[in-house]
């Protein structure tokens, strides 16, 4: 027996929300970067060059993320009858590999900075930049991070991750022009130009940081890993709630594919249970799994409690010791 959740739709009111706050990552991410690179070029920084490539790479991985939401959207078919799903979980691994790229970039600029070092001009410009761009990038990031939990959507939290640790970059980056800008005033024979790489280095490790968390994050619903130990507790405790009339369970599994879980196990019952109980008990867990983890696919095998206890089934059996004589002997006489 299977049981579904609502599966995402174009018109589904959270599909639409995910999409509109997906499209506008992409305007935004779009605005800044080409705001941060005529700024860094201008005024000869490479720390704000840095963050406009990474501005770049946030804006690639935002249109993955809408590509990516946009195909996770679409109900299950004859070729996909698991659905979409993991095209969100793909595109968070990808959007990772992307971050370490972009890292690499900025490092090579960085140290090639280093070498040989260029004056900064217009500081004043560049600290105003970072300040707006790291205003706008808090603002979008948390309103991703609320939908993103809100839907279970990975592709708009590894999104939400970008520009949350753009954000925290391009602090790092205006502090760093706000010291050569004041040094400048109050030490005008030190030179402090080294600042503007050793930011940008700066801003590389840690976006490098964050790509790991992402590829971690994504790759193991990839693998078909279980769901989290809270969430298993929440169904084991659920079929547990059902006693008596279920007698135990075993064979637990569960996965996970972007937004949807997939659960299913192997149910014991009365061996005289009818059918239409045996059903109406399936009815039940399964309704509150779907209405506690809305896109659920749950597969529940109804079996007969016949005493032939194997080790997983003795290990979530609900049947005191006494009770479980009692089914031993029944089944026995039935045989003899």
């Amino acid at each position: 027996m299977m049981w579904q959740g609502k599966r995402k739709g174009l018109m589904d009111p959270q599909q639409i929300k995910k999409v509109r706050i997906a499209r506008l990552s992409i305007i935004s991410n779009t605005t800044l970067m080409i705001l941060k690179l005529i700024t860094g070029f201008v005024i000869g920084s490479v720390s704000i060059i840095s963050e406009a490539i990474h501005s770049g790479v946030d804006l690639l991985a935002a249109i993955i993320a809408y590509a990516a939401i946009k195909i996770s959207g679409k109900p299950a078919d004859h070729e996909h009858p698991f659905g979409h799903g993991k095209i969100e979980n793909i595109s968070g691994t990808v959007e990772a590999l992307l971050i370490f790229l972009a890292a690499g970039w900025i490092i090579y600029e960085a140290v090639k900075k280093i070498i040989n070092p260029t004056p900064i001009e217009a500081l004043s410009w560049g600290v105003g930049v970072m300040l707006f761009s790291s205003i706008i990038n808090w603002i979008v990031s948390h309103m991703l991070f609320t939908v993103g939990e809100e839907t279970d959507s990975i592709a708009l939290k590894a999104d939400a991750w970008h520009l949350r640790t753009d954000v925290y970059t391009s602090v790092g980056v205006m502090c760093g022009l706000f010291i050569i800008w004041v040094g400048r005033y109050f030490f005008p024979d030190l030179s402090i130009q080294w600042i503007d790489p050793i930011a940008a280095l700066a801003v590389a490790i840690v976006i490098i940081r964050t790509a790991y968390k992402l590829t971690v994050q994504s790759s193991r619903d990839l693998m078909d890993m279980k769901l989290p130990a809270d969430e298993e507790n929440y169904i084991r405790n659920l079929i547990a709630s059902m006693y008596p009339k279920v007698h135990g369970y075993h064979r637990l599994r569960t996965r996970k594919a972007g937004s949807n879980r997939f659960i299913e196990f192997h149910m014991k019952v009365a061996p005289d249970m009818t059918v239409e109980d045996s059903h109406a008990i399936t009815h039940e867990i399964k309704q509150q799994i779907v209405e506690h983890f809305s896109e659920s696919s749950v597969t529940i095998h109804v079996e007969p409690c016949d005493g032939k206890c194997q080790n997983d089934c003795l290990k979530h059996c609900l049947l005191s010791e006494e009770e479980q004589k009692k089914v031993r002997r029944r089944t026995d006489f039935q045989k003899h």
